[in-house]
């Protein structure tokens, strides 16, 4: 299979990747307690591998597999949790559209640097002017989306908020170091069902840990009693983006794959917000919002042929 034949594959799980992230919006209004609305969404996709990898438990890694796994390789899923505590943590602070713009403009370059440099197994490209550019359009696309979301978006201004952006630029690049991660993850371990399921152990276990530590603001009865029977199932729907990331990011190469993944992922908050699905606040999408998907849509094509 060419990699171009696995492009829209990676195109749905982006989009499912933006409908969990409103699905997860939704949880965690019910369940107050952001720390155990992220555990009570990662858990049941630690089942779900689990239980596909006891149905499907071959093949198995050997000792010489094992020996070559790079000892980062296990830690892929916390590495992308870390984008998970910075929407958690400085969301309120700086606002939606600067986060999700700083974070995905430093997952987009990051991407590029790995393809071309090969670091972490990937297999470099070197230097190429028209993908670079093709980035440099997604972030400037980014940017129209992300600052076109209204001005109720909660955000702080002034100079105590911009002091988080560094760590948001960070929290963006570990997000597509963690795709390679996971996928140095599965070429060890070889099962794909046993790498997704040991690559978000972790996370769940560092989510639980802290919604242990810190179990205040706990919900209700009313609370709980208005979570839809949907709401759990979003670290399901945005995992899909996880396990596309074992499977395909060796093959089509770390800026393509996170290209199409964030393209898929705006194009579909976008439609999100203009229609207000699953709860989300309604915005609709003006001139700016469609310059900014269609600058990523240029972005990607100059990223994929180039």
């Amino acid at each position: 299979m060419t990699a171009a034949l696995l492009y829209p594959f990676i195109l749905v799980a982006g989009a499912l990747q933006a409908i969990g992230n409103a699905m997860n919006a939704q949880l965690r209004g019910k369940l107050v307690n952001p720390w155990l609305a992220a555990t009570v969404s990662f858990l049941p996709i630690v089942f779900v591998f689990t239980t596909l990898f006891f149905t499907m438990p071959t093949p198995l890694p050997n000792l010489a597999s094992l020996s070559k796994m790079p000892w980062y390789a296990p830690l892929g899923g916390v590495a992308g949790a870390v984008a998970v505590f910075g929407g958690l943590a400085f969301i309120d602070k700086v606002g939606a559209g600067p986060f999700n713009g700083l974070t995905l403009t430093a997952n987009i370059l990051t991407s590029l640097a790995m393809d071309a440099l090969g670091l972490f197994g990937l297999q470099a490209s070197g230097f190429k002017p028209m993908a670079w550019l093709g980035g440099l359009l997604m972030a400037v696309g980014v940017t129209f989306i992300a600052r076109s979301g209204g001005k109720s978006e909660g955000g702080e201004k002034g100079v105590g908020g911009k002091l988080l952006y560094p760590f948001i630029l960070v929290a963006g690049a570990l997000m597509a170091i963690g795709v390679v991660w996971n996928a140095q993850l599965r070429g060890a371990l070889e099962n794909p069902w046993l790498a997704a399921a040991v690559s978000f152990v972790p996370v769940v276990f560092v989510f639980a840990l802290i919604f242990l530590l810190r179990l205040s603001p706990l919900p209700n009865r009313e609370d709980i009693a208005g979570v839809r029977w949907w709401m759990p199932l979003a670290g399901i729907t945005g995992a899909v983006a996880v396990f596309a990331g074992l499977l395909f990011v060796d093959k089509v190469g770390a800026g393509a794959f996170n290209g199409l993944l964030i393209t898929a992922n705006l194009i579909t908050s976008v439609a999100l917000d203009h229609f207000g699905w699953f709860g989300m606040r309604q915005v609709k999408a003006g001139p700016p919002r469609l310059i900014g998907a269609a600058l990523m849509v240029g972005g990607i094509v100059l990223i994929s042929l180039f």
